[in-house]
């Protein structure tokens, strides 16, 4: 039984008709699937199916540990972008980015195809000044509307600059992080190891300054 609806499928597809070029998902998953990696994998691969543009390749996370300490995974379910070109785009979705995260999932997608709207000459010049590495980890929830914002903001920082990498965390999936960054309400944005913290859909200057300030 599909995850999708029709009327769902009709939706995704319009979304994903905006794509410029090719996306490829990379999800990682074990031989006995938790249950959400099966429900994750389940996901990607019908999402997959809706458009010529998407390629989706699958890596065992314990088998392929060459794959895995390439894109620096740590957890599964994982889903990675890579660009047309097969380049690591650093956007990362760890849980099933279902519910309202679907949002900023098909969003990042179109962004990666290289049909992303433009950002601001300062901000982007912001981005671009970007000399440290950024570890970005945005928890969310699947009933949180205000979480893919946030998330996509962190995926757009992760595309534009080489320094950034930017992960959805969904909360439930991963209680042991979720309390590690004592995560009470979402989105909850953390920044290298909690070094800095954010909470709320913040703006992607307010991210910046942040990532300043480290």
């Amino acid at each position: 039984m599909s995850l999708f609806n029709e009327e769902a499928q009709e939706q995704i597809t319009t979304i994903l008709n905006k794509m410029d070029n090719k996306v490829e998902l990379i999800f990682f998953t074990q031989e006995f699937e938790c249950e959400s990696c099966k429900d994750a994998h389940e996901f990607v691969k019908e999402v997959s199916e809706l458009s010529d543009k998407l390629d989706f390749t699958v890596y065992d996370f314990v088998k392929n540990q060459e794959e895995v300490k390439a894109l620096g995974i740590k957890q599964i379910p994982a889903i990675a972008l890579a660009d047309k070109d097969g380049n690591d785009t650093r956007i990362r979705f760890y849980g099933i980015p279902g519910g309202y995260e679907i949002n900023s999932f098909l969003t990042s997608v179109v962004e990666v195809s290289g049909a992303g709207e433009p950002i601001e000459d300062d901000v982007m010049e912001q981005i671009k000044a970007i000399d440290k590495d950024v570890h970005i980890q945005v928890f969310v929830t699947m009933s949180c509307p205000y979480c893919p914002q946030a998330v996509i903001n962190a995926h757009r920082l992760a595309l534009e600059s080489p320094k950034v990498v930017a992960d959805m965390v969904e909360a439930g999936t991963f209680p042991h992080l979720s309390n590690k960054f004592n995560v009470t309400g979402v989105p909850k944005i953390v920044i290298n190891n909690g070094a800095e913290e954010l909470v709320g859909a913040q703006p992607l200057e307010a991210i910046l300054e942040k990532i300043d300030a480290l």
